[in-house]
């Protein structure tokens, strides 16, 4: 540190916070190393690994049931399932590959008219 930057940091009586400040500077660099120190470390890895894995053990069987439910709740209402959108979506680009290969075609056999047009 400079020495300018020492000076400000010294005790000022007339700043009653600075104190209070410099307190709370300390203790949330120890904090931050602390912390970064904990994460890094193996058993945190591990631990935090054993805790997703539990965690999506016991999410499946929940997750299954929020699906069911909304599957439901969509054929009483009369709207389509994530599958129906999805299959509608390949229909439609299966629909314009066609479409496509149609195009092509035609601007072939036009060219081929063409072509023996001006031939003749």
């Amino acid at each position: 540190m400079s020495q300018s930057n020492k000076s400000n940091e010294a005790f000022n009586p007339f700043d009653p916070t600075g104190m209070l400040k410099g307190m709370r500077d300390a203790n949330v660099d120890a904090w931050a190393k602390m912390m970064v120190d904990f994460v890094n470390s193996d058993s945190y890895a591990m631990s935090t690994g054993k805790m997703l894995d539990a965690w999506l053990t016991s999410s499946g069987p929940f997750q299954k049931a929020v699906e069911t439910s909304m599957a439901q709740a969509l054929t009483q209402l009369n709207l389509p399932s994530r599958d129906d959108v999805t299959r509608i979506a390949e229909r439609l680009t299966n629909i314009e590959m066609r479409l496509d290969d149609m195009e092509a075609k035609l601007d072939e056999g036009a060219s081929a008219s063409r072509s023996r047009k001006s031939q003749s």
